[in-house]
């Protein structure tokens, strides 16, 4: 089977025609399409640069921001070092200070009690002397008047009271 558009005369035929106006069609509008898929590669080829531009950009940012960053983790570990050094000799200087003040505390106690137990003693003895003049008071009493009869206590108490204006006049001259 031969296919009859290739025999005989070429440009007689329906087909070469048909063939001749695709390609002057093409050669035509060819141009504006491969005009135009050439802007189209060359936009998205200048997209694809400037986004590469972009992302160079970004990147050499991101190092810049990491070198900052760890720049200021650096900073802040060693001012972290610094505040806990700060913190220990606090620490220890505020310990010290307790212990003083502790100590002291326990002396000022010590002598309080101290203090206590003298005026507890001195309070004893007062007491005891107190009981004792009453313990005298009443011996004194109870040998008067095993000792004494009626008439020598009226005695003894006219001659006391005599007593008593001459003892206020001693008393005024001094």
């Amino acid at each position: 089977m031969e296919y009859a558009a290739l025999q005989g005369i070429i440009w007689a035929k329906g087909t070469f025609w048909v063939a001749v106006a695709v390609l002057i069609f093409l050669a035509l509008a060819g141009r504006k399409v491969v005009a135009a898929i050439v802007t189209v590669l060359d936009d998205r080829s200048t997209d694809i640069r400037r986004q590469l531009d972009e992302a160079a950009r970004l990147r050499a940012e991101a190092e810049s921001m990491l070198k900052d960053a760890e720049t200021r983790k650096n900073q802040a570990l060693a001012q972290a070092r610094d505040m806990l050094a700060a913190a220990s000799r606090d620490a220890e200087r505020l310990a010290t200070k307790m212990i003083a003040d502790a100590h002291a505390v326990a002396k000022r106690r010590e002598q309080m009690v101290e203090e206590q137990i003298i005026a507890a003693r001195h309070a004893a003895v007062e007491e005891i002397q107190q009981q004792a003049a009453v313990l005298a008071c009443r011996a004194t009493e109870i040998v008067l008047r095993q000792t004494i009869n009626t008439e020598q206590g009226n005695q003894l108490i006219d001659s006391s009271i005599a007593g008593i204006a001459e003892a206020f006049q001693r008393r005024t001259e001094y």
